[in-house]
């Protein structure tokens, strides 16, 4: 396994090098699905005030595509990532509070946000330090909060894709940590939508915080 800081700086190296080509080979991604999961998990919570608005950490945000989509659809988004060109380009694109984080140096306040919608990014995270990354993302959350995973799935491998780290989970592996950070799970399905399962290398899950 890689050392901790050895895998952020060249995973976020890697995104520095490559934002523009990133931004134009992503922007077009349709995520409705996922972000509709999140709200769906928001708006059934004991108390919740119907369809918000709810504050939104978007944990990754990258380019700022679904920052945006947060902010048109009326939520009070933040977003966060370690990669200063993401971070730039999210604040342009979005006008939102974005956040300039490492994920493995994470400095959140406690009880912030509603949910995070961490689409994509949290397999960037080494195995070792996932507990203690999970354990904060929990903090930043208000009662009975949720959080949303997309992760490509495998069979809880990890390591170097490239120039990138990456962890694919499987799902009893994925569910091992959340359980154990404190998170009760509400739903998981696989992506893209309507391929068969050997189609479908995007593993998705909804949590609320217990």
């Amino acid at each position: 396994m890689a050392a901790k800081d050895d895998a952020s700086a060249g995973t976020l190296g890697h995104y520095s090098r490559n934002a523009d080509d990133f931004r134009a080979g992503t922007w077009g991604h349709d995520v409705s699905q996922n972000i509709g999961a999140l709200l769906d998990a928001l708006s059934m919570r004991p108390g919740a005030a119907g369809a918000g608005p709810f504050s939104i950490l978007d944990f990754g945000c990258g380019p700022g595509r679904d920052l945006l989509a947060w902010s048109r659809l009326g939520h009070e988004a933040v977003g966060l990532d370690g990669a200063g060109e993401f971070v730039r380009m999210a604040r342009e694109a979005s006008g939102c509070e974005v956040l300039h984080q490492d994920f493995l140096a994470l400095d959140l306040p406690p009880q912030r946000f509603d949910g995070i919608f961490a689409n994509a990014s949290l397999f960037h995270v080494p195995s070792a330090e996932l507990p203690r990354v999970l354990a904060q993302l929990r903090a930043a959350l208000k009662e009975g909060g949720i959080l949303f995973s997309s992760n490509p799935r495998g069979e809880d491998v990890e390591g170097w894709s490239g120039e990138r780290y990456g962890v694919w989970h499987s799902l009893a592996g994925w569910r091992s940590y959340l359980v154990a950070a404190g998170f009760m799970e509400l739903r998981h399905y696989y992506r893209p939508d309507g391929l068969p399962r050997e189609q479908q290398p995007w593993l998705a899950s909804v949590w609320r915080k217990i």
